[in-house]
């Protein structure tokens, strides 16, 4: 049995990708919490990973693979792995031109869009559509990363036809699923075909289960919060969606 090592659901954006991929695909794993408590060399979080990441950092997936325990780091580096190792699952497309073009989305999506992951962490639980409004007025960069992302959906979903990017649910669903998120939270507009894709990435199976259990944690991390001091939370438990 495989076993995959994230950080907390509510933040860890690269985390949600190999799980949400795993999960969605039916894929069957285990799964090891490390708790975000910083990321400071001495923090319990380094310790934990410590002789299992060699760069400390989530996710980690432990396999084996020639009947040898092999780590396997890096959310790309585990797509490419499961997709070689399930190549029933349907996580590339099957057409060459389909898969390459796949690919570079995803390598994009890996690399790029530093000015919308910085300007907007992922924060599944929380609803800050006013501070959205204000950073895509003030920093053009972020406007920028954000148009891009809409045009990868809607040439992709163009060429497809959908529902999802290359058709079924695959790696570049799962790569761009953290950005749905981001765009829920900070309440960022999208244009029609976009707003329907991003909602069926909400509802589709995997996406949807880590989403519950997001919201589940409770668990206030202050230094993923550059926008709040405390959660706000109604009463009667999570915020509604």
């Amino acid at each position: 049995m495989m076993r995959l090592h994230i950080g907390n659901k509510n933040y860890s954006s690269w985390s949600m990708r190999a799980w949400v991929l795993m999960r969605q695909a039916g894929i069957a794993f285990e799964e090891t919490l490390v708790r975000f408590d910083s990321f400071d060399a001495d923090s319990a979080f380094k310790r934990q990973l410590a002789g299992l990441s060699p760069t400390g950092k989530v996710p980690v997936l432990e396999a084996l693979v020639d009947g040898q325990p092999q780590v396997i780091w890096d959310t790309l580096a585990i797509a490419e792995y499961l997709a070689e190792r399930f190549p029933d699952r349907g996580l590339w497309p099957d057409a060459t031109g389909a898969r390459a073009r796949a690919r570079s989305v995803v390598a994009e999506m890996h690399s790029g869009f530093t000015a919308l992951r910085s300007a907007f962490p992922m924060n599944i639980e929380a609803r800050l559509p006013k501070v959205g409004e204000r950073v895509l007025a003030e920093q053009p960069a972020v406007a920028a990363d954000v148009a891009r992302v809409a045009g990868i959906w809607l040439d992709c979903l163009s060429a497809s036809e959908g529902p999802f990017l290359f058709g079924a649910f695959g790696i570049a669903d799962a790569f761009f699923a953290p950005v749905v998120m981001r765009f829920r939270t900070y309440g960022v507009p999208l244009d029609a075909v976009s707003e329907d894709y991003a909602r069926r990435v909400e509802q589709a199976r995997g996406v949807s289960e880590w989403i519950e259990e997001a919201l589940a944690e409770k668990d206030f991390r202050p230094f993923e919060e550059p926008y709040r001091s405390a959660p706000d939370w109604p009463a009667a438990g999570a915020p509604k969606r």
